[in-house]
């Protein structure tokens, strides 16, 4: 069973998608969060390491929304649009995760992202 969950906490979809789906009320897929503010719709980009935090922030919400918390992710995918912010990036995303208990990943350098940001992270978890 495909359950959708959505939250004003985090920002709304900018197209033809869903924050997050739960499935069979276990598996959470979530959509691939950027640094939009949710309350105003800007971008916050004043640096790598703010648009993390931003983008972390938006994922927080919605694994809220679904029950959850990052001790659920069991797998995260970041693109990001430069490795030479890698480091950066790497430093806010562990701090929202328990080093002996954190998810697989991988980490993509891509050629652009939604709205030109600079990092787009989705995650999956399991209840």
């Amino acid at each position: 069973m495909k359950q959708i969950i959505f939250t004003e906490n985090a920002p709304a979809p900018i197209g033809p998608y869903n924050q997050a789906v739960l499935v069979n009320d276990r598996t959470l897929y979530t959509s691939g969060q950027i640094a939009l503010d949710p309350k105003t719709g800007e971008l916050i980009t004043s640096s790598i390491e703010v648009e993390t935090k931003q983008v972390m922030e938006n994922m927080k919400a919605v694994l809220e929304a679904a029950g959850m918390s990052f001790e659920n992710v069991v797998k995260t995918t970041i693109f990001i649009s430069s490795m030479n912010d890698f480091a950066k990036i790497n430093g806010v995303y562990g701090a929202y995760f328990n080093e002996k208990t954190a998810p697989a990943r991988e980490t993509v350098q891509v050629a652009c992202l939604p709205k030109n940001v600079n990092v787009e992270i989705s995650m999956i978890a399991e209840k």
